[in-house]
Protein backbone atom coordinates (compact mmCIF):
# COMPACT_ATOMS: atom_id res chain seq x y z
CA UNK A 1 0.00 0.00 0.00
CA UNK A 2 1.22 3.04 -1.08
CA UNK A 3 2.32 5.79 2.04
CA UNK A 4 0.58 8.69 0.58
CA UNK A 5 1.81 10.51 3.95
CA UNK A 6 5.58 10.11 3.51
CA UNK A 7 4.94 11.41 -0.11
CA UNK A 8 2.82 14.28 0.93
CA UNK A 9 5.71 15.42 3.40
CA UNK A 10 8.46 14.79 0.61
CA UNK A 11 6.09 17.21 -1.59
CA UNK A 12 6.12 19.82 1.30
CA UNK A 13 8.06 22.35 -0.78
CA UNK A 14 6.47 22.04 -3.45
CA UNK A 15 3.10 22.47 -1.76
CA UNK A 16 4.30 25.62 0.27
CA UNK A 17 5.88 27.35 -2.89
CA UNK A 18 2.83 26.83 -5.04
CA UNK A 19 0.93 28.35 -1.92
CA UNK A 20 2.54 31.48 -0.68
CA UNK A 21 3.34 32.16 -4.77
CA UNK A 22 -0.82 32.38 -4.42
CA UNK A 23 -0.66 33.95 -1.70
CA UNK A 24 1.39 36.89 -2.67
CA UNK A 25 -0.94 36.85 -6.51
CA UNK A 26 -4.55 37.06 -5.12
CA UNK A 27 -7.17 37.20 -7.73
CA UNK A 28 -10.81 37.72 -7.17
CA UNK A 29 -13.71 35.60 -8.15
CA UNK A 30 -14.11 34.84 -12.23
CA UNK A 31 -10.54 36.91 -12.20
CA UNK A 32 -8.56 34.22 -11.55
CA UNK A 33 -6.59 33.93 -14.73
CA UNK A 34 -3.14 34.09 -13.36
CA UNK A 35 -3.87 31.06 -11.13
CA UNK A 36 -5.75 29.33 -12.79
CA UNK A 37 -2.89 29.06 -15.81
CA UNK A 38 -0.53 27.82 -13.05
CA UNK A 39 -3.17 25.24 -12.23
CA UNK A 40 -3.22 24.33 -16.20
CA UNK A 41 0.38 24.78 -16.49
CA UNK A 42 0.68 22.13 -13.65
CA UNK A 43 -1.62 19.30 -14.92
CA UNK A 44 -0.71 19.59 -18.08
CA UNK A 45 2.93 18.67 -16.92
CA UNK A 46 1.07 15.17 -15.94
CA UNK A 47 -0.08 14.90 -18.94
CA UNK A 48 -3.82 15.14 -17.45
CA UNK A 49 -6.50 15.75 -20.28
CA UNK A 50 -7.66 19.30 -19.07
CA UNK A 51 -10.25 21.92 -19.89
CA UNK A 52 -9.79 25.28 -19.63
CA UNK A 53 -12.07 28.60 -19.29
CA UNK A 54 -14.90 26.11 -17.42
CA UNK A 55 -17.22 29.15 -15.87
CA UNK A 56 -14.78 31.48 -16.93
CA UNK A 57 -11.39 30.46 -15.23
CA UNK A 58 -12.14 27.21 -13.80
CA UNK A 59 -9.56 24.57 -14.46
CA UNK A 60 -10.80 20.72 -14.89
CA UNK A 61 -8.49 17.40 -14.95
CA UNK A 62 -8.95 14.33 -15.72
CA UNK A 63 -6.74 11.10 -14.13
CA UNK A 64 -7.26 7.67 -15.52
CA UNK A 65 -6.29 5.16 -13.37
CA UNK A 66 -4.55 1.84 -14.62
CA UNK A 67 -7.88 -0.16 -12.98
CA UNK A 68 -11.53 0.35 -13.36
CA UNK A 69 -13.26 1.55 -10.81
CA UNK A 70 -15.61 4.72 -9.85
CA UNK A 71 -15.24 8.25 -11.16
CA UNK A 72 -14.05 10.52 -7.79
CA UNK A 73 -14.59 14.33 -8.50
CA UNK A 74 -12.33 16.52 -5.74
CA UNK A 75 -12.82 20.34 -6.04
CA UNK A 76 -10.63 22.47 -4.53
CA UNK A 77 -11.30 26.71 -4.93
CA UNK A 78 -8.95 29.44 -6.23
CA UNK A 79 -10.69 32.86 -5.55
CA UNK A 80 -9.14 35.15 -2.91
CA UNK A 81 -11.19 38.35 -0.95
CA UNK A 82 -11.47 41.95 -1.03
CA UNK A 83 -9.55 42.45 2.15
CA UNK A 84 -6.61 44.21 2.91
CA UNK A 85 -3.48 42.26 4.08
CA UNK A 86 -2.01 43.56 7.43
CA UNK A 87 -0.19 40.34 8.42
CA UNK A 88 3.50 41.45 7.83
CA UNK A 89 4.53 37.98 6.52
CA UNK A 90 7.44 37.90 3.84
CA UNK A 91 4.97 36.29 1.77
CA UNK A 92 1.77 39.02 1.84
CA UNK A 93 -0.46 40.15 -0.44
CA UNK A 94 1.28 42.56 -3.46
CA UNK A 95 -2.26 43.17 -4.44
CA UNK A 96 -3.54 45.94 -2.82
CA UNK A 97 -7.11 45.16 -1.54
CA UNK A 98 -7.01 41.31 -2.34
CA UNK A 99 -5.92 38.74 -0.04
CA UNK A 100 -6.51 34.93 0.76
CA UNK A 101 -7.91 35.39 3.99
CA UNK A 102 -9.82 32.32 3.38
CA UNK A 103 -7.59 29.60 2.88
CA UNK A 104 -7.89 29.11 -1.10
CA UNK A 105 -4.70 29.64 -1.79
CA UNK A 106 -3.75 26.40 0.42
CA UNK A 107 -6.91 24.39 -1.34
CA UNK A 108 -5.51 25.14 -4.95
CA UNK A 109 -2.03 24.36 -3.75
CA UNK A 110 -2.86 21.11 -2.07
CA UNK A 111 -5.29 19.93 -4.84
CA UNK A 112 -2.05 20.18 -7.02
CA UNK A 113 -0.26 18.16 -4.69
CA UNK A 114 -2.75 15.68 -4.70
CA UNK A 115 -3.04 15.54 -8.31
CA UNK A 116 1.46 14.92 -8.13
CA UNK A 117 0.76 12.08 -5.76
CA UNK A 118 -2.02 10.47 -7.82
CA UNK A 119 -0.14 11.08 -11.01
CA UNK A 120 2.90 9.20 -9.36
CA UNK A 121 0.45 6.49 -8.29
CA UNK A 122 -1.80 5.93 -11.32
CA UNK A 123 -1.24 2.66 -12.02
CA UNK A 124 -2.35 1.68 -8.90
CA UNK A 125 -5.33 3.85 -8.94
CA UNK A 126 -8.98 2.30 -9.39
CA UNK A 127 -10.79 4.19 -11.04
CA UNK A 128 -10.73 8.20 -12.60
CA UNK A 129 -9.96 11.50 -10.53
CA UNK A 130 -12.06 14.21 -11.71
CA UNK A 131 -10.09 17.61 -10.32
CA UNK A 132 -12.07 20.73 -10.44
CA UNK A 133 -10.41 23.76 -9.64
CA UNK A 134 -12.94 26.55 -9.40
CA UNK A 135 -13.42 30.06 -9.54
CA UNK A 136 -15.62 32.25 -7.05
CA UNK A 137 -16.51 30.31 -4.69
CA UNK A 138 -17.17 33.81 -1.85
CA UNK A 139 -20.00 35.24 -3.67
CA UNK A 140 -21.28 35.77 -7.30
CA UNK A 141 -18.83 38.76 -8.03
CA UNK A 142 -21.53 40.43 -10.17
CA UNK A 143 -22.44 37.57 -11.56
CA UNK A 144 -26.44 35.69 -11.79
CA UNK A 145 -24.52 33.11 -9.56
CA UNK A 146 -21.45 31.44 -8.21
CA UNK A 147 -18.92 29.46 -9.32
CA UNK A 148 -19.90 26.13 -8.15
CA UNK A 149 -23.50 26.69 -9.89
CA UNK A 150 -21.86 28.07 -12.78
CA UNK A 151 -19.17 25.41 -13.22
CA UNK A 152 -22.46 22.91 -12.93
CA UNK A 153 -24.26 24.43 -15.35
CA UNK A 154 -21.46 24.70 -17.97
CA UNK A 155 -21.28 20.89 -17.61
CA UNK A 156 -18.54 19.59 -14.72
CA UNK A 157 -20.92 17.03 -13.93
CA UNK A 158 -20.65 15.25 -17.07
CA UNK A 159 -18.32 13.52 -19.29
CA UNK A 160 -17.24 11.54 -17.18
CA UNK A 161 -20.32 11.97 -14.43
CA UNK A 162 -19.04 11.66 -10.61
CA UNK A 163 -19.78 8.74 -8.65
CA UNK A 164 -19.26 10.61 -5.76
CA UNK A 165 -17.54 14.24 -5.09
CA UNK A 166 -15.10 15.37 -2.09
CA UNK A 167 -13.85 18.52 -0.81
CA UNK A 168 -11.39 19.99 1.86
CA UNK A 169 -11.76 23.44 3.83
CA UNK A 170 -8.74 24.18 6.21
CA UNK A 171 -9.20 25.65 9.60
CA UNK A 172 -7.10 27.89 11.01
CA UNK A 173 -8.76 27.99 14.43
CA UNK A 174 -8.22 24.83 14.93
CA UNK A 175 -4.37 23.10 15.97
CA UNK A 176 -2.47 21.87 13.42
CA UNK A 177 -2.96 17.87 13.47
CA UNK A 178 -6.61 18.32 13.40
CA UNK A 179 -8.91 16.60 11.24
CA UNK A 180 -12.54 16.88 11.03
CA UNK A 181 -15.20 14.58 9.14
CA UNK A 182 -18.67 14.90 10.01
CA UNK A 183 -21.69 12.71 8.68
CA UNK A 184 -25.01 14.61 8.31
CA UNK A 185 -25.03 18.77 7.95
CA UNK A 186 -21.81 20.77 8.73
CA UNK A 187 -21.92 23.98 6.78
CA UNK A 188 -25.18 26.61 6.64
CA UNK A 189 -27.08 27.67 3.70
CA UNK A 190 -26.68 31.30 3.21
CA UNK A 191 -28.83 34.51 1.79
CA UNK A 192 -27.38 37.88 1.55
CA UNK A 193 -30.45 40.44 1.72
CA UNK A 194 -30.27 43.97 0.85
CA UNK A 195 -32.91 46.93 2.31
CA UNK A 196 -33.75 49.77 1.13
CA UNK A 197 -35.42 52.22 3.39
CA UNK A 198 -37.15 55.23 1.96
CA UNK A 199 -38.68 58.19 4.12
CA UNK A 200 -38.77 61.65 3.25
CA UNK A 201 -35.45 63.86 3.94
CA UNK A 202 -34.67 67.15 6.16
CA UNK A 203 -32.65 69.29 7.79
CA UNK A 204 -31.24 67.57 10.99
CA UNK A 205 -32.51 70.81 13.12
CA UNK A 206 -36.20 70.07 11.94
CA UNK A 207 -36.77 66.37 12.24
CA UNK A 208 -40.61 67.06 12.66
CA UNK A 209 -40.67 67.64 8.92
CA UNK A 210 -39.23 64.83 7.76
CA UNK A 211 -39.88 61.12 7.40
CA UNK A 212 -36.71 59.50 9.07
CA UNK A 213 -35.47 56.57 7.56
CA UNK A 214 -32.24 56.17 9.55
CA UNK A 215 -34.26 56.12 12.63
CA UNK A 216 -36.44 53.48 11.07
CA UNK A 217 -33.50 51.46 10.15
CA UNK A 218 -32.01 51.81 13.59
CA UNK A 219 -35.23 50.03 15.01
CA UNK A 220 -34.72 47.50 12.06
CA UNK A 221 -31.90 46.31 13.11
CA UNK A 222 -32.97 45.73 16.43
CA UNK A 223 -36.37 44.07 15.83
CA UNK A 224 -34.39 41.18 13.82
CA UNK A 225 -33.08 39.97 16.48
CA UNK A 226 -35.64 39.15 17.51
CA UNK A 227 -36.03 36.50 15.09
CA UNK A 228 -33.27 33.99 15.83
CA UNK A 229 -34.23 34.65 19.70
CA UNK A 230 -38.08 34.33 19.54
CA UNK A 231 -38.83 32.49 16.27
CA UNK A 232 -36.61 29.88 16.02
CA UNK A 233 -36.44 26.90 18.62
CA UNK A 234 -33.26 27.25 20.91
CA UNK A 235 -31.67 23.82 19.72
CA UNK A 236 -32.04 24.65 16.38
CA UNK A 237 -29.47 27.04 14.21
CA UNK A 238 -30.06 30.37 12.65
CA UNK A 239 -27.97 33.33 12.22
CA UNK A 240 -29.55 37.12 11.07
CA UNK A 241 -26.60 39.34 10.96
CA UNK A 242 -27.22 43.24 9.82
CA UNK A 243 -23.54 43.78 8.74
CA UNK A 244 -23.51 47.13 6.38
CA UNK A 245 -25.65 50.39 6.51
CA UNK A 246 -25.16 53.25 4.68
CA UNK A 247 -26.92 56.29 4.48
CA UNK A 248 -26.65 60.61 4.32
CA UNK A 249 -23.73 62.50 3.27
CA UNK A 250 -23.73 65.10 6.01
CA UNK A 251 -23.71 65.56 9.56
CA UNK A 252 -27.23 67.87 9.57
CA UNK A 253 -29.36 66.25 6.77
CA UNK A 254 -31.39 63.84 7.48
CA UNK A 255 -31.70 61.58 4.44
CA UNK A 256 -34.13 60.63 2.01
CA UNK A 257 -33.25 56.79 2.35
CA UNK A 258 -31.26 54.15 4.04
CA UNK A 259 -29.76 50.71 2.62
CA UNK A 260 -28.90 48.02 4.51
CA UNK A 261 -27.31 44.49 3.79
CA UNK A 262 -26.54 41.67 5.59
CA UNK A 263 -26.69 37.64 5.53
CA UNK A 264 -28.97 35.75 7.28
CA UNK A 265 -28.25 31.40 7.99
CA UNK A 266 -29.88 28.18 8.42
CA UNK A 267 -29.45 24.55 7.91
CA UNK A 268 -32.82 23.07 7.93
CA UNK A 269 -35.67 24.42 4.98
CA UNK A 270 -38.52 24.88 7.63
CA UNK A 271 -36.46 27.01 9.88
CA UNK A 272 -35.14 28.79 6.97
CA UNK A 273 -39.05 29.59 5.92
CA UNK A 274 -39.85 30.54 9.24
CA UNK A 275 -36.84 32.88 9.22
CA UNK A 276 -37.39 34.39 5.69
CA UNK A 277 -41.31 34.99 6.06
CA UNK A 278 -40.78 36.67 9.84
CA UNK A 279 -37.77 39.33 8.27
CA UNK A 280 -40.05 40.34 5.61
CA UNK A 281 -42.80 40.74 8.05
CA UNK A 282 -40.40 42.68 10.74
CA UNK A 283 -38.97 45.04 7.73
CA UNK A 284 -42.23 45.69 6.37
CA UNK A 285 -44.16 46.29 9.61
CA UNK A 286 -41.39 48.32 11.54
CA UNK A 287 -40.65 50.49 8.49
CA UNK A 288 -44.58 51.28 7.88
CA UNK A 289 -44.45 51.86 11.53
CA UNK A 290 -42.11 54.83 11.27
CA UNK A 291 -43.82 55.97 8.13
CA UNK A 292 -41.01 54.63 5.94
CA UNK A 293 -41.61 52.26 2.79
CA UNK A 294 -39.01 49.39 2.15
CA UNK A 295 -37.44 47.64 -0.63
CA UNK A 296 -36.14 44.12 0.02
CA UNK A 297 -33.87 41.99 -1.74
CA UNK A 298 -32.72 38.46 -1.02
CA UNK A 299 -30.34 36.59 -2.89
CA UNK A 300 -29.95 32.65 -2.23
CA UNK A 301 -26.22 32.03 -1.72
CA UNK A 302 -25.72 28.43 -1.14
CA UNK A 303 -27.76 25.41 0.06
CA UNK A 304 -27.19 23.89 3.60
CA UNK A 305 -24.26 21.69 2.73
CA UNK A 306 -24.99 17.91 3.93
CA UNK A 307 -22.31 15.06 4.04
CA UNK A 308 -23.91 11.61 2.76
CA UNK A 309 -23.25 9.21 5.62
CA UNK A 310 -21.65 6.62 3.98
CA UNK A 311 -19.31 8.58 2.47
CA UNK A 312 -18.13 10.71 5.40
CA UNK A 313 -17.85 6.76 7.52
CA UNK A 314 -15.94 6.05 4.38
CA UNK A 315 -13.11 8.96 4.86
CA UNK A 316 -13.05 8.66 8.53
CA UNK A 317 -11.81 5.22 7.78
CA UNK A 318 -9.45 6.44 5.03
CA UNK A 319 -8.13 9.40 7.64
CA UNK A 320 -7.40 6.73 10.43
CA UNK A 321 -5.63 4.60 8.56
CA UNK A 322 -3.56 7.76 6.19
CA UNK A 323 -3.07 9.51 9.26
CA UNK A 324 -2.87 7.92 12.57
CA UNK A 325 -1.43 10.37 14.66
CA UNK A 326 -3.71 13.44 13.70
CA UNK A 327 -6.64 14.31 15.63
CA UNK A 328 -10.07 13.15 14.12
CA UNK A 329 -12.73 14.87 14.96
CA UNK A 330 -16.52 13.22 13.68
CA UNK A 331 -18.65 15.38 15.82
CA UNK A 332 -21.50 16.87 14.47
CA UNK A 333 -20.03 20.00 14.74
CA UNK A 334 -21.97 22.80 12.99
CA UNK A 335 -20.50 26.24 11.28
CA UNK A 336 -22.70 29.01 10.13
CA UNK A 337 -20.49 29.81 7.47
CA UNK A 338 -21.51 28.88 4.19
CA UNK A 339 -19.68 26.72 0.82
CA UNK A 340 -21.14 26.46 -2.24
CA UNK A 341 -20.01 23.34 -2.38
CA UNK A 342 -23.02 22.33 -1.55
CA UNK A 343 -24.98 22.62 -4.79
CA UNK A 344 -22.94 20.06 -6.05
CA UNK A 345 -23.34 17.93 -3.33
CA UNK A 346 -27.25 18.28 -3.91
CA UNK A 347 -26.83 16.04 -7.51
CA UNK A 348 -23.80 13.90 -6.42
CA UNK A 349 -22.92 11.90 -3.08
CA UNK A 350 -20.09 13.33 -1.24
CA UNK A 351 -18.37 14.92 1.49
Amino acid sequence: MTDYLTQARELFPYTQSLRRDFHMHPELGFHEVRTAGIVARELQALDMEITTGVAKTGVVGLLEGGRPGPVVLVRFDMDALPVTEETGAAYASTVPGKMHACGHDGHTAIGLTVAKMLHAQRAELAGTVKFVFQPAEEGTCGEEIGGNEMMIREGVLENPKPDLALALHLWNEKPFGWVHVAQGAVMAGAEHFKITVTGRGGHGAIPHQTVDPVLAAGQIVTALQSITSRNVAPLQAAVVSVTMIHGGETFNVIPPRVELEGTIRTFEPAVRETVLRRFDEIVGGVAAAMGCTTDIKVKRLTPAMINADEIARRVQEVAQRTLPEADLDTSGQLTMGAEDMAFLLEQVPGC
